[in-house]
C-alpha cells in the first residue's frame, strides 16, 4: 500500500477527536464503512432513549408536558439542533415522519400542475422512494422528465438545466447521488429551477449530517432527509423536512392534528388552523421513541461542528480515493465512480462487486453493495479512524490479489 496513506493515517489519528469514544464500535476490530446506510449507536443516543423511557415510566400521560424532555415540544427542540446542519432557520425545520411520508406531504403541497406547466424533472436513477412518490402525484407518465447519467455514470448539471422549460412545475433532486456519491451543485440548480418558473425540492438522505448545506440562503423551496445514516439516529429514526419561510403561508395539502398551531391545538377545533411555520407540515402524533436517540446524536453533530465534520470526511474519502487508484494496478476492472465533487461516501464498480462485498465482510470489513456492480465505502467522520480506512484498503488489496472472492456467488443476499 502507498506509504503516503500510512503517513496521512498517522497524522489524522494523532489529532484529538473525542467523538469516536462515544460510539459502540463493532467488536473484534471490524471496520464499519456502511454509515451511509445505518450509523452506529452512540452512548449519548442510548442515554437519551433511557431518559425518554424513564419519563414514560414515571409520568405516563403527563410525559407530554413534564419530565426531562416534554414530548409535546420535542419536534421543535430537535429542529433547533437540525437547522444549523442544513443552513436553515429553526422555524423552517421540523423533525417528523420519514422521507416517504414527508415527500408525499410536500409533493401534495408544492406540485400544482396548471396549464402546460405540469412536468416533474428528476434523476433517472433516483432512489426508488423518490420515484414512487412522484409517480403517485403525476396524472400522466408523460409528465415525468427523467435525466439520465451519461456513460461516465455522472449526472451533469447542464443536462438537468437543458430539461427545464416553461412546462416544468417541480424539480426533485438528491443533494448526493446514492449510487455514485456524486454531489450536485445545489445553488446552481436551485437558481436554474427558479429561472424556469419551477419549485425545487432536495432529498438530503446522503448528505444530512456529513456536509453543510445553505438551504435558506440558496432559496431551496423544500427538502427532506433521514436521520439514521450519518446522523446516527438508529434504524427507522424520525426524518425531517425543511420549508423555506417564504412558503409558510401555504396550507399543507395533508393536514394533521400535530400540524396545528400549538397554542390552539387542544381547543380541538374541527377546522384545521395550521402553525405559522414548517411545523404545520407535520401530520400524525410524533414518534417519540424514534425521535429520542436524536436528542443525543444531533447534539453531538452540533457540538462537533458540521464544517469540521465535512473537513474530516473529505480527508477520509481522499485516503480512500488514493488507495482505490493504487488498487487499480492490481485489478483494472475496479473503477472509481465518484467525482471530486462528492458527498460522504465513495463508490466503485467491479463486475464481481457482490462477491467482493461478501469477501470483505468475511474478513471484517463492512461496505455496502448496490446492484448491479457497485461497492460503496462510507467512512463516518464521527467514529471512523484513518487506520480503519487503511485496513479496509489492505483487505481489499488482498482479496483482489488472491481472488478469494471467487468462492462466493456474485449476487446480493436477502439484505444488501
Amino acid at each position: 500500500m502507498l506509504e503516503s496513506l500510512y503517513t496521512t493515517a498517522k497524522r489524522l489519528d494523532a489529532q484529538h477527536w473525542p467523538f469516536q469514544e462515544e460510539f459502540y464500535l463493532p467488536e473484534h476490530g471490524q471496520v464499519y464503512l456502511d454509515g451511509n446506510s445505518l450509523g452506529l449507536l452512540s452512548k449519548r443516543a442510548e442515554e437519551a432513549v433511557y431518559h425518554v423511557m424513564n419519563d414514560w415510566k414515571t409520568y405516563a400521560i403527563d410525559g407530554w408536558t413534564e419530565g426531562s424532555e416534554p414530548w409535546f415540544y420535542l419536534a421543535s427542540r430537535l429542529a433547533g439542533h437540525a437547522a444549523p446542519l442544513i443552513g436553515a432557520q429553526q422555524k423552517e425545520t421540523v423533525i417528523t415522519g420519514s422521507i416517504t411520508a414527508n415527500l408525499h406531504q410536500l409533493l401534495a403541497t408544492f406540485y400544482q400542475p396548471e396549464g402546460k406547466r405540469k412536468k416533474i424533472v428528476m434523476e433517472a436513477g433516483a432512489f426508488p422512494t423518490d420515484s414512487y412518490v412522484t409517480d403517485s402525484w403525476l396524472k400522466s407518465a408523460a409528465d415525468k422528465v427523467e435525466v439520465a447519467p451519461r456513460e461516465d455514470r455522472l449526472l451533469h448539471e447542464e443536462d438537468i438545466e437543458a430539461r427545464l422549460s416553461d412546462q416544468t412545475a417541480l424539480v426533485l433532486l438528491p443533494s448526493v447521488l446514492y449510487r455514485t456519491g456524486q454531489r450536485l451543485d445545489m445553488k446552481r440548480l436551485t437558481e436554474a429551477a427558479h429561472a424556469a418558473g419551477a419549485v425545487i425540492g432536495w432529498d438530503l438522505a446522503h448528505s444530512f449530517g456529513v456536509m453543510p448545506h445553505d438551504l435558506h440562503d440558496e432559496g431551496a423551496d423544500f427538502a427532506v432527509w433521514c436521520t439514521y445514516k450519518y446522523a446516527n439516529g438508529g434504524p427507522g429514526a424520525t426524518g425531517g423536512l425543511f420549508v423555506h419561510e417564504r412558503h409558510h403561508q401555504r396550507h399543507p395539502a395533508l393536514a394533521g392534528w400535530f400540524g396545528s398551531e400549538q397554542t390552539k391545538q387542544f381547543d380541538m377545533n374541527t377546522s384545521f388552523e395550521p402553525a405559522a411555520d414548517a411545523s404545520a407540515f407535520q401530520m400524525g402524533t410524533p414518534n417519540i421513541l424514534s425521535m429520542a436517540p436524536l436528542l443525543g446524536s444531533l447534539q453531538m453533530l452540533e457540538e462537533a461542528g458540521i464544517d469540521v465534520i465535512r473537513s474530516r470526511s473529505l480527508e477520509l474519502t481522499a485516503m480512500l480515493r488514493e488507495g482505490i487508484s493504487f488498487l487499480q494496478e492490481t485489478d483494472r476492472r475496479l473503477q472509481l465512480l465518484t467525482p471530486a465533487a462528492c458527498g460522504g461516501h465513495l463508490a466503485c464498480s467491479h463486475p464481481d462487486a457482490a462477491r467482493i462485498v461478501k469477501a470483505l465482510k468475511a474478513e471484517g470489513v463492512v461496505p455496502d453493495f448496490r446492484a448491479p456492480d457497485i461497492i460503496r465505502l462510507a467512512p463516518s467522520p464521527l467514529y471512523t479512524r484513518a487506520a480503519d480506512v487503511t485496513k479496509a484498503l489492505e483487505t481489499l488489496e488482498r482479496i483482489l490479489t488472491n481472488r478469494s472472492y471467487e468462492q462466493y456467488e456474485n449476487k446480493r443476499g436477502v439484505i444488501a
